[in-house]
């Protein structure tokens, strides 16, 4: 288990390192080399930070909390800021003591050369086990992990070059032990800065732009996604949330859009790994709705005089569209059927994933009007007119009629005497409401059946 690694390997780097520690600085005093003394003090600062990031890492794997809702995931760039601060203090202080060491022209021990080296033999030991245990570090997301490759990595790199300084100094180069220390501070500086610099901007929730980038193209290329209108992505140690906000087609069902959003869940966790990751959907609200825009795209087709009633179907990631056309009833059958081929041919070349297209061509009337633009009382008139063939069957006995965005709705309750039967009765509805739609457009008819 992952965790398990982690503190199991931060607690042997803390035992390994505190031995190097007390053997350097007791060796290093015996030959009086800098670079051993140096190496050995930043192995105790090294088990101390290790120490610190056990601590941290521990507090970092518990759940999520009343106080934490997030998880204490951040408590691990707290760590690798800490441990990097850490190491940049180190890398000074040796650099200092090797331009103090040149000014006051010190040198090793002479004669006690193989006690420096036995220091040095013991310490590039442990240093390689320490690398190999936190080698798994390198492809880690997480920062106290990274901290401590780092560390382990500068410890490595700081005995080899202390066995170069050492060996130098052995030889007659006095030089050498300082030199090997300042080059030490260096690459410890380095080190340091870039991992304070990255903890730190994990700490201000910084992301990487490629990520982001990643993510947002993978949000737009899904099909069905019309735009992500918003995207946040924060890390807290090997933890990633995103939330995101999409565009969907209007003509989707709450099924299809959840179905959609745990789709670009299961992508997005694929791209980041250990993700929590939320998908908010909403209808699109870059052009009309569906229908609205059915009608106008089938209204600038020439030759129609009107477009209506349009029902959109989608179903298995298909759209199933059907509407109703009115044209010159002097056009030839030849010529209406054009009319419908080049409707269908607009509609599948601006509205994504038709499947199929469906059109109903009608008569125009020369006297319809529009509904919303007719007095009631009019209207009251043709409804009764329509219903006087039908008296036998039935009586009008209440007419409601109403405007809403610039469209009439008429509704008729009709008492049928008790000898009609349910079909007969359905059958002259059906007829007194194609009869009022005859005479006015964008008009809604429906008849209310009721017994005597």
């Amino acid at each position: 288990m992952e965790s398990s690694y982690k503190l199991r390997t931060l607690k042997h780097s803390i035992i390994a390192i505190s031995s190097v520690f007390l053997i350097e600085v007791f060796l290093g005093l015996a030959v009086n080399s800098l670079a051993i003394i140096s190496d050995g003090f930043h192995a105790l600062l090294d088990a101390l930070t290790t120490l610190m990031l056990f601590v941290v890492t521990r507090v970092s794997l518990k759940p999520p909390d009343e106080e934490h809702m997030y998880g204490h995931e951040k408590f691990e760039s707290v760590g690798g800021l800490i441990g990097g601060l850490a190491l940049m203090i180190v890398a000074i202080v040796i650099i200092y003591e090797a331009i103090l060491k040149i000014l006051n022209s010190q040198t090793i021990h002479l004669g006690l050369e193989y006690v420096g080296f036995i220091a040095i033999g013991y310490t590039l030991c442990i240093d390689t086990f320490r690398v190999r245990s936190f080698l798994r570090a390198r492809t880690s997301e997480s920062t106290t992990m990274k901290a401590g490759f780092y560390h382990a990595l500068a410890d490595f790199s700081s005995t080899v070059i202390a066995l170069l300084g050492f060996g130098l100094a052995a030889l007659g180069f006095f030089y050498g032990d300082s030199f090997a220390s300042m080059v030490l501070g260096v690459l410890l500086t380095y080190l340091s800065v870039k991992l304070a610099w990255s903890s730190g901007m994990e700490l201000t929730d910084t992301i990487s732009k490629d990520i982001a980038d990643k993510v947002r193209r993978e949000i737009v290329e899904t099909k069905g996604v019309r735009k992500c209108e918003v995207l946040k992505i924060r890390k807290a140690g090997e933890k990633a949330f995103v939330r995101a906000t999409v565009q969907v087609p209007d003509f989707l069902s709450f099924e299809e859009a959840h179905d959609l959003a745990s789709k670009l869940e299961l992508k997005i966790k694929s791209i980041l790994g250990n993700a929590d990751v939320v998908i908010h959907t909403e209808p699109c609200v870059t052009e009309m709705p569906t229908e609205k825009l059915v009608e106008k795209l089938a209204a600038e087709v020439e030759g129609v005089k009107e477009a209506h009633e349009v029902t959109a179907a989608h179903t298995e990631g298909k759209l199933y569209l059907t509407l109703h056309v009115h044209v010159d009833p002097n056009l030839s059958v030849e010529k209406a059927h054009q009319i419908a081929e080049k409707i269908e041919d607009k509609i599948e070349e601006r509205i994504e994933d038709v499947e199929n297209v469906s059109v109903h061509v009608e008569p125009f009337g020369a006297n319809r009007r529009k509904g919303w633009m007719v007095k009631e009382d009019e209207i009251r008139q043709i409804v009764h007119k329509a219903s006087e063939k039908y008296r036998d069957a039935f009586r009008v006995k209440r007419v409601v009629t109403y405007v809403a965005g610039k469209k009439r709705f008429i509704d008729i309750d009709c008492s049928f005497t008790n000898q009609v039967s349910l079909e007969d009765a359905h059958e002259v509805a059906s007829h007194v409401e194609r009869n009022i739609r005859g005479h006015f457009s964008d008009t809604t008819v429906t008849v209310h059946v009721e017994p005597s």
